[in-house]
């Protein structure tokens, strides 16, 4: 396991921070995404999206559980369990098979999901406000890819397929 934290001193900063860690995802990456109300979730995920270079717009799918983006070189699930009581709600639902889907799965609020839904390995992202639009992201890689990816991004260079920039 291993973590870093980074700072964002605006929501621009944060969705390109987003950016760059979408367009470094693969097939079946999962992104558990963590942070009071307002903390800059959904931001995140919008630039996250735009990584991935989604067309349509990323929201934050509260009143659905998941909003499937296809739109992109990977489609992006992005699931908001606030609403979930409990895990078994997400079982009814076969959320386990979006770990294998193919796309992104972007999760937020992931202490809803429950032992039993957690995933083996994972890229855990905490948001806190530090001001009215400082961030801290802590991220916390676990499984040996996204210790990689996490290393990228703190790093400040991004690996793209195309090579370094």
């Amino acid at each position: 396991m291993k973590s870093t934290q980074l700072t964002t001193g605006s929501p621009e900063e944060t969705k390109a921070l987003g950016s760059k860690l979408g367009r470094l995802l693969w097939p079946d990456s999962v992104v558990l995404v963590s942070g009071d109300l307002g903390a800059g979730k959904t931001v995140l995920a919008q630039g996250i999206g735009a990584g991935l270079g989604l067309t349509e717009r990323v929201t934050s799918p509260t009143f659905t559980i998941i909003q499937e983006h296809s739109s992109g070189r990977l489609p992006l699930f992005h699931a908001d369990l606030y609403r979930v009581g409990f895990p078994e709600e997400l079982e009814e639902i076969g959320f386990e098979e979006y770990y294998r889907r193919g796309g992104v799965l972007l999760v937020e609020w992931p202490q809803r999901l429950g032992e039993e839904l957690w995933p083996e390995e994972y890229l855990e992202v905490e948001l806190e406000q530090l001001g009215p639009k400082e961030r801290r992201l802590t991220l916390t890689a676990v499984g040996e890819k996204y210790e990689e990816l996490v290393d990228n991004l703190a790093s400040g260079s991004v690996v793209y397929e195309g090579g370094r920039q």
